[in-house]
């Protein structure tokens, strides 16, 4: 079994206070995962710095697609679609354990019992262009299916309004387990990783002398990192950053919110993806089939992304009650099951790093409309910024990142990470018991070091959260080997629980925090502080759907 000690943020916070690195990249989700990664495996030192915890903004929040996005072929952006399903393959390859082939289905409805054929024969043609851009690589191509076959898919649909469906293919994946792959994979590369340690100034004596000053929330104390180069790449936080580096804030970010939330998935039953149509708006929603349960059935559907300018505090967007209500009336125009505000189980906010390209594109009616490509950006004083881009194009919005370094160190290095396996990809045993196919498909080979903590303790092989999968090994796992520093860590990131039900992981927060204390040498007051900054978290989302704060915490007393 592999060993902890690359990914422990003792070690890597000794490394950081001590060594000399060539580039220090600031913010943990995808993008800078995929930087360090990309820099680490060319032979760079390289460290990461993460204020809060990995994946915690947007790369925990997306739709969970590895996609080359239909709509963005629809709005004649080919090479962005050419380009991520090129890195959707390449992630197939990559990291098997994390990503699946996911089919989608686009129904064709009726109006007045008739079919527009123009909307059928666009339809058709953009299936094709999808799969000849790319989306062949994935091994199948797209097909037309009967009314009754694709009813059988979606059967909670009016099946008289049902005239027949295109089926195509594309991948998903848990967002956060990808980051979080991809940042032990560059700990197996010799990078140093550390979350909860914010970045407070950036110091630079010329374009490759720089001095990070860095306070580790954890320990309340402050170091100073030297570097010879620097990568931002914090998302909707870009600005923030610059501004520390360039003593002005140059307002290049148009953030944009998306909302998914998590019903029962009796009351959807689908057993594929499906695209549906947004009543008096001109996009579209998906929904997703969640949480096998292994005879075709699935525990949950979640429904999203909407796609709306956000002017609030980025640091903790919600999810409103007028969110609820679009995503609502989609879905229910498209099903006949009636799902209301009670049915829903679970939501998330995140928000897109989308880049003003000038001043026409900074005024534009809808954020839609924006592009999905990424930019990169090299100061006077020699700081990358990377930003933009998408979840499935990660890995080359790094190369381009690392590339912008080595310019700036005039080295040439070549990048190695579009066939590098990620962490768990190689040396999976899968068996086939129901749990051992849930390990694997979260951990991969990893998989081996959580049936190792049961095979010692068997108590840990209960439920983590009532009714969900995880295992209580998997919380012990995530303090012990992925630097889980809280019980939200465990619960809404290194596990999904959160996002699946969020009521029924506030009712496990308690237990939780009993499991993992010891492992983080907490007291009594630390362990009640985590689970009273859990608990408040959920509320807040409750509360912005018209639930009150103290509402909720009242009914989850004790």
């Amino acid at each position: 079994m592999s060993t902890p000690h690359n990914f422990s943020r003792p070690v890597s916070l000794s490394r950081l206070s001590s060594e000399e690195f060539d580039v220090v990249v600031i913010g943990g989700g995808i993008t800078g995962a995929g930087v360090v990664l990309d820099a680490a495996s060319r032979g760079l030192r390289g460290c990461l710095l993460e204020r809060d915890d990995f994946a915690s903004g947007t790369s925990s929040k997306s739709s969970k697609l590895i996609h080359g996005g239909l709509r963005y072929l629809q709005q004649g952006d080919v090479r962005l679609v050419y380009q991520a399903l090129r890195e959707r393959k390449r992630l197939r390859r990559n990291a098997p354990h994390l990503v699946h082939v996911l089919p989608f289905m686009i129904p064709i409805l009726t109006k007045n019992s008739v079919v527009s054929k123009k909307i059928a024969r666009a339809l058709g043609s953009a299936m094709w262009m999808y799969d000849l851009t790319g989306g062949w690589r994935i091994g199948r191509l797209h097909r037309r299916l009967s009314a009754d076959t694709a009813f059988a898919h979606l059967p909670t649909m009016e099946r008289e309004k049902l005239s027949s469906a295109y089926m195509y293919y594309d991948a998903e994946a848990d967002d956060a387990r990808l980051t979080l792959a991809v940042l032990r994979s560059a700990a197996d590369n010799g990078a140093a990783i550390a979350n909860q340690c914010q970045v407070e100034g950036i110091d630079s004596a010329s374009r490759t002398q720089h001095s990070v000053r860095v306070h580790d929330l954890v320990g309340d104390t402050h170091f100073t990192i030297r570097t010879k180069a620097v990568v931002n790449a914090t998302g909707v936080w870009a600005d923030d950053v610059r501004a520390l580096d360039e003593a002005s804030h140059p307002d290049t970010i148009r953030p944009a919110k998306g909302v998914h939330l998590t019903v029962p998935w009796d009351k959807v039953r689908n057993d594929i993806a499906v695209v549906i149509p947004v009543p008096s708006d001109k996009r579209s929603l998906f929904v997703v089939p969640w949480i096998s349960r292994g005879d075709g059935t699935y525990q949950f559907t979640y429904i999203g992304t909407t796609d709306t300018d956000y002017k609030g505090p980025v640091n903790d967007p919600q999810c409103t009650r007028d969110d609820i209500e679009y995503v609502l009336a989609a879905l229910n125009a498209t099903v006949n099951t009636d799902v209301t505000f009670e049915d829903v189980t679970g939501v998330w906010s995140g928000l897109r790093p989308l880049v003003k390209m000038d001043d026409s594109s900074a005024k534009a009616g809808r954020t839609a409309d924006l592009s999905r490509r990424h930019r990169v950006f090299t100061s006077d004083n020699g700081v990358v910024t990377v930003t933009g881009g998408k979840l499935t194009t990660y890995r080359e919005m790094a190369q381009d990142a690392v590339d912008a370094v080595s310019e700036v160190l005039g080295t040439k290095t070549r990048c190695h990470t579009r066939s590098l396996s990620l962490h768990g990809a190689k040396g999976r045993s899968i068996r086939a018991s129901q749990r051992d196919h849930h390990l694997d498909g979260r951990y991969g080979s990893d998989s081996a070091e959580i049936a190792a903590l049961i095979a010692n303790d068997p108590s840990l092989s209960g439920p983590l959260v009532d009714g969900l999968p995880y295992l209580r090994a998997e919380a012990v796992y995530a303090v012990t080997h992925e630097m889980a520093t809280s019980i939200d860590d465990v619960l809404s990131r290194r596990t999904r629980a959160r996002l699946l039900n969020r009521r029924a992981s506030v009712s496990a927060a308690r237990a939780t925090a009993e499991l993992i204390s010891p492992l983080l040498g907490w007291d009594d007051a630390q362990s009640s502080a985590s689970i009273a900054e859990f608990v408040d978290a959920c509320a807040r989302e409750d509360a912005a759907a018209m639930v009150t704060e103290q509402e909720f915490i009242d009914s989850h007393k004790g």
